[in-house]
């Protein structure tokens, strides 16, 4: 036998005493996007295996998520440039359309359709409107109007909503629904406020008009602090309130400023969770900052989010990113918003 053969031989042989050649090892799945880690309190919030999952996309600009319940659990979100409210469920390869033609007013060449969607205490679906320039409600399939004035000047246009324990509708009005945003000879108000309604007898609160572009808002769990995002690119901020025993604002200051922060975004829907986090969208991902306004890291679709909502069972944080819907299982969860109130609801046609 000549060495050749002698080698193969001895390579043969080892082969057998040692078994078959170990499986590679599968890498972990990279999911759609990644987790920045700031801070070990980060730890306690994005399990250290979390995965960002891409459920749906091809659609035009996504914003304003609402989890829902009954009659059957599903997300519903609008796409302002398609003018439409869509929905999706568990088991959906892609996003269907709920609500068709939002804005049924004349051609424009902004997005006219809904932005912030909530859930009122009776289930019934309420929309932030860019073209109509109010916040509706859902009633039998058609929309009513819930509010559209202040002081008899129409509004610019809602974009984000949020409750308040005491029963309050608190929401934003920048200038993105009309044309040509502060400029535009149909705008009324010479401000960008942030309102209170009286859900029962309709009265509405001016709380401020010192934010250039006032957008996403929520609270604090006891709903002693108030937190509004800032989408301005010379003012990337987000705003920190009291809210005092009458529900107005009072002390107004700085929660954290990201303006020098040069990844794309802006500030813009945020949500709290049970232990007073606040999830905001922002440059470059979902920032997650502790009560104290430090920055605990970030989560980073593969898309710039502009809106996210608890869902499943109220740890499951989805995200609306562009083009595309995302969400990430957490460890943390917050509270859950109420029930669409019956089929008729969801027929939305």
């Amino acid at each position: 036998m000549n060495a050749r053969l002698q080698c193969l031989s001895l390579a043969v042989l080892l082969l057998a005493a040692c078994g078959a050649p170990p499986e590679p090892e599968v890498a972990p799945d990279p999911g759609a996007g990644t987790v920045l880690r700031i801070s070990d309190g980060l730890d306690a919030i994005v399990p250290a295996d979390a995965v960002i999952e891409k459920l749906a996309g091809g659609m035009g600009f996504t914003e304003g998520p609402v989890w829902v319940k009954e009659p059957a659990p599903q997300l519903l979100f609008s796409d302002i440039p398609a003018n439409n409210i869509n929905r999706w469920s568990e088991g959906d390869a892609e996003a269907s359309v709920f609500y068709e033609g939002m804005y049924k007013g004349e051609p424009r060449t902004t997005p006219a359709g809904s932005n912030g969607l909530i859930l009122d205490s009776e289930g019934r679906l309420l929309a932030c409107e860019h073209g109509n320039r109010r916040i509706s409600r859902l009633v039998e399939g058609e929309w009513e109007v819930v509010v559209d004035n202040y002081e008899g000047k129409k509004l610019n246009s809602p974009n984000d909503l949020a409750w308040h324990p005491n029963g309050g509708l608190y929401f934003t009005d920048p200038p993105y629904g009309l044309p040509e945003q502060e400029a535009d000879p149909a705008r009324e108000l010479d401000y960008n406020g942030i309102y209170r309604l009286n859900y029962e007898t309709g009265e509405l609160h001016l709380l401020s008009k010192d934010q250039t572009r006032p957008n996403g808002i929520g609270f604090s769990p006891d709903g002693s602090t108030a937190y509004v995002a800032n989408s301005d690119a010379a003012k990337k901020l987000w705003m920190a309130y009291d809210v005092n025993a009458d529900g107005m604002f009072e002390n107004g200051r700085v929660f954290y400023d990201a303006t020098a922060e040069e990844a794309p975004g802006m500030p813009d829907g945020l949500k709290i969770d049970t232990e007073g986090n606040i999830y905001a969208t922002g440059p470059g991902g979902v920032w997650i900052f502790s009560p104290d306004g430090t920055h605990l890291g970030s989560i980073q679709p593969d898309e710039v989010p502009a809106n996210v909502a608890w869902g499943d069972d109220g740890s499951t944080l989805y995200m609306t990113a562009r083009t595309g819907l995302y969400r990430i299982k957490l460890l943390s969860s917050g509270e859950m918003p109420a029930d669409m109130a019956g089929d008729a609801e969801m027929a939305g046609e």
